[in-house]
């Protein structure tokens, strides 16, 4: 598998797959350099995974897509060591990501190192969890 920054020719594989985010955004993001692209050996693209700035500071992982048929198989794992080094690189001390209480995601962050940094409770959806790493 091979990470790389997305590019415009991505964008209808994003926008199919993100409904999170307006398809503005989605352009704003790949030119912003905040999304990374996760292609299989034949080149062809198996996930994503965006970023921003929570405070405008702090590096915040706001979603990972991995396509169904890679579920389970590392690429997620990876992508999330990979973008942790991109930040560490960038002089990063500490990268920030959630997931809703209801959701696996949880313990796959914390088998991570990330460590629970605080809550977000909103009204008529789940408890959302901020996770926290210090990057060594």
């Amino acid at each position: 598998m091979k990470i790389v920054l997305a590019a415009d020719t991505d964008y209808g594989y994003i926008r199919e797959r993100d409904h999170h985010i307006s398809e503005s955004l989605i352009l704003s993001k790949i030119k912003g350099n905040e999304i990374y692209i996760l292609r299989n050996q034949d080149e062809s693209s198996i996930g994503w995974m965006r970023y921003g700035y929570f405070w405008d500071n702090t590096p915040f992982m706001n979603m990972i897509w991995v396509d169904e048929q890679y579920r389970g198989t590392g690429v997620g794992k990876q992508v999330v060591l990979f973008w942790e080094d991109q930040m560490k690189q960038k002089g990063f001390k500490l990268v920030m990501t959630s997931t809703q209480a209801n959701e696996e995601a949880q313990h796959f962050y914390r088998k991570l190192g990330y460590r629970d940094a605080g809550c977000l409770l909103l009204e008529n959806e789940p408890l959302e969890i901020i996770l926290t790493k210090t990057l060594i």
